[in-house]
């Protein structure tokens, strides 16, 4: 099971694999809590040279799953709160795989 910090670290390694193609300074912006575990925003810090924040293509939040540790990056075309819910509804249809499978297995003989 994955901490925040432990999170916030995978986070950070796929942040810095963008940093290395960009001359931004990339970081996480904002984290918050999901059911299953944190929504890291992440983008440019405002640029000194205009006082205005770089407007980059492809930096949509990263999901991180605590249980399972897994990291999802998600889409900027496609609102958050759906993704989340995609999500969410895979996390429950795993489940129910699971169940069915260790009561297919209880049954065995």
């Amino acid at each position: 099971m994955l901490t925040e910090e432990d999170a916030r670290r995978l986070v950070l390694a796929e942040i810095d694999a963008v940093r290395s193609h960009d001359t931004y300074d990339l970081r996480i912006l904002r984290v918050g809590s999901l059911p299953f575990g944190w929504i890291f925003y992440w983008g440019a810090v405002w640029d000194d040279r205009n006082g205005q924040r770089p407007r980059l293509g492809g930096n949509g939040p990263f999901l991180v799953d605590r249980e399972n540790e897994r990291l999802i990056r998600t889409a900027t075309s496609v609102p958050i709160a759906r993704q989340i819910a995609d999500y969410e509804r895979r996390l429950r249809r795993e489940a129910h795989a699971r169940n069915i499978a260790a009561k297919q297995a209880a049954q065995q003989p």
